[in-house]
């Protein structure tokens, strides 16, 4: 049996920072950042924000690919990227 530990990385928001730019600076996908913390708007200046850990490689899908393609299947992508959308040149995590 293997086990495995995972520290929670917290994150105070510090002023004007946004979603995108503390989502880049921690290589998570934005939408998956909002996710976790419960997000429908920019975060607040001074409220602690959960970073997702260990979404994989970050990747930047070209024309023709698959959720399917790129994670196994739709479920995998939507829990890596925190989304169901997929177009050309968008980043996301393998």
């Amino acid at each position: 049996m293997e086990l495995k530990f995972s520290a929670s990385l917290f994150y105070r928001v510090k002023s004007g920072q946004t979603l995108l730019s503390i989502a880049r600076a921690f290589s998570v996908p934005p939408c998956l950042l909002a996710r976790e913390n419960g997000l429908s708007a920019e975060p607040r200046v001074g409220q602690i924000l959960k970073i997702p850990q260990g979404c994989g490689n970050e990747y930047r899908v070209k024309g023709g690919e698959s959720r399917t393609l790129l994670c196994g299947s739709p479920e995998n992508f939507l829990a890596r990227n925190g989304t169901h959308a997929l177009y050309p040149t968008q980043h996301v995590f393998l």
